[in-house]
């Protein structure tokens, strides 16, 4: 197993992306604490993935609580190998429209809170571990309306550069996994019903040149090489997992004659 005598600590582990992870990371041997806002699907979560694995009520915004939460999963675990910064939110903010709070909070979500989570993981980690942000494919799409996630996931890569400049005196790695769009709860609206669920996977399949959704799945065990000694050598990158969406565009269905 892959992560074998690994601990592993990952924010947004309740759900989506962060709990398909945690699945897997547990699948290939490690002990996972998982944070969340919720406390009820924090705990159903917790129970599924079974005894190694922890959960910690704490909005990834709330600093003192995701201090606590690191130091809980290092005083059952030991110190950490692996920290997923995965907790993020959307929020549209068209020019015209937008508004300071939401504008705020998606920064505040995505950039400040995900440095202060890495920040406040540094006693506890482990030299040579592994520091994983999570990204996106809207930092470089240019998609309209959101100008603030588009900068937060900018800033990220732009940031995980600079900490793997810091940390890699300590043999510690910081890369990036860039998602494209993937079926969880992030959409909101967009698939609220079975019909719309549907619509908007069939859009998503015309513009993606493998010509589907992405899966958690699919992050999930891009987030588990990049874990893993298997990238024992891959510093400060950022990797696109997006069926094709930013590198060949031109692939997509629809351009297809």
């Amino acid at each position: 197993m892959r992560l074998a005598n690994k601990a592993a600590l990952i924010t947004g582990g309740n759900s989506g992306i962060g709990l398909a992870t945690a699945r897997v990371f547990v699948a290939e041997g490690a002990r996972v604490a998982i944070t969340g806002r919720n406390r009820v699907t924090l705990e159903a979560a917790a129970e599924e993935l079974g005894p190694n694995a922890l959960s910690a009520v704490a909005d990834a915004t709330d600093i003192a609580a995701t201090e606590a939460a690191i130091k809980q999963a290092a005083a059952k675990f030991g110190k950490l190998d692996i920290l997923f910064a995965n907790a993020g939110i959307a929020g549209g903010t068209p020019l015209g429209s937008a508004t300071l709070e939401t504008f705020e909070n998606v920064i505040r979500t995505n950039i400040t809170a995900v440095f202060f989570t890495v920040q406040a993981a540094l006693p506890y980690l482990n030299d040579g571990a592994s520091i994983i942000l999570n990204g996106s494919v809207i930092s470089v799409l240019g998609n309209p309306g959101y100008a603030a996630y588009a900068a937060s996931k900018a800033g990220v890569r732009a940031m995980a550069r600079v900490m793997a400049s810091e940390l890699s005196p300590r043999g510690i790695r910081v890369n990036v996994v860039a998602p494209g769009a993937i079926r969880t709860p992030i959409w909101g609206p967009a698939t609220a019903t079975p019909e719309a669920e549907k619509a908007f996977e069939a859009r998503i399949g015309r513009t993606t040149p493998l010509g589907r959704i992405g899966e958690p799945d699919h992050i999930a065990k891009t987030v588990l090489f990049l874990a893993s000694d298997d990238s024992a050598h891959v510093q400060g990158q950022e990797l696109f997992v997006d069926g094709g969406a930013t590198a060949s565009p031109a692939g997509a269905p629809i351009y297809r004659a």
